[in-house]
């Protein structure tokens, strides 16, 4: 990873030189912000106590300023299946290793689509299930039935690669400092105190662009999960990070950069900048420009 030639201070120019090479993440998640690690890291704290993370995903800053905390991690994702995978990761690599070595040998496109209308019994079996499908799902997304909960996307014309012991290592390392839990984020951060850090990535909400014929918005992001996150969970989450502010906990936050969101946090810093988005590379139907405002709001404490 090339590092960004910023004026910063030195315990965080420090931190960032130190994460350089940061764990990979083991799932590809929509969204994810491993591509934007060199943006956001200089704005992570470079001594934190405890971390908070109540939208995991992919996990990307996560692993790449893990080094930073001292204290332990506290993970969080609505989406059970993500999180069986990262509790898999932790606690039972030894069940989980075989099975995606099963996944692996038997890996097609027939296959795909008879593991997804399994129902897995076993929790393990739930995280290897979890990892196969989102490993070569159409763009590596992961999106639900409102009425059955089933993941529901379609191949992805991609072949299996599974998970090498030196990633699996690396990963069960570093999550033996973390709690790793299914929850929202209203459960999740009203523990976090002065030194503590909470980084948040939630679901972007859907941009609409065709109010004359029908709203079908550009980017469905919001469907990882049965519930989806709405605008009201926007303006709750904005209001919980203003309480953080006021209790002396650093935070930041990923999101689209658009009017609304501005507004939702009129005392926070704003960082706007472009970013290229690839969701549709698949698709004939373009659902969002390849270049995509993004924005990295900084709390006030």
């Amino acid at each position: 990873m090339t590092l960004p030639a910023l004026d910063m201070p030195p315990d965080i120019l420090h931190a960032v030189q130190a994460d350089a090479m940061p764990i990979k993440p083991f799932i590809r998640w929509v969204g994810g912000k491993a591509r934007l690690l060199p943006r956001i890291l200089p704005h992570v704290p470079a001594n934190i106590k405890n971390y908070y993370e109540p939208f995991l995903g992919g996990g990307a800053v996560f692993l790449a300023c893990a080094s930073r905390v001292s204290g332990r991690s506290r993970l969080a994702d609505l989406n059970e299946h993500l999180v069986a995978a990262w509790v898999a990761m932790r606690d039972h690599q030894a069940e989980l290793r075989p099975l995606l070595d099963w996944y692996l040998a038997n890996d097609s496109k027939e296959f795909y689509y008879e593991v997804r209308s399994t129902i897995p019994v076993g929790f393990v079996e739930k995280a290897a299930r979890f990892l196969y499908l989102n490993a070569v799902s159409w763009n590596h997304l992961w999106r639900e039935n409102s009425r059955t909960g089933a993941m529901n996307v379609p191949w992805g014309d991609r072949s299996f690669k599974g998970i090498n012991d030196a990633t699996m290592k690396s990963i069960g390392e570093v999550l033996t400092r973390a709690d790793i839990v299914v929850a929202d984020f209203r459960e999740v951060l009203g523990t976090a105190t002065r030194g503590d850090f909470v980084y948040l990535d939630p679901p972007y909400l859907p941009v609409f662009t065709r109010p004359d014929v029908e709203k079908e918005p550009t980017a469905k992001f919001n469907k990882y999960t049965a519930k989806t996150f709405e605008m009201v969970d926007l303006i709750e989450l904005a209001k919980i990070c203003a309480d953080l502010s006021h209790r002396g906990v650093r935070w930041m936050m990923s999101n689209r950069d658009t009017e609304s969101v501005r507004e939702l946090f009129p005392n926070a810093e704003i960082i706007g900048f472009t970013t290229h988005r690839s969701l549709a590379a698949q698709s004939r139907r373009e659902v969002e420009a390849h270049l995509s405002p993004e924005a990295i709001i900084i709390g006030r404490v």
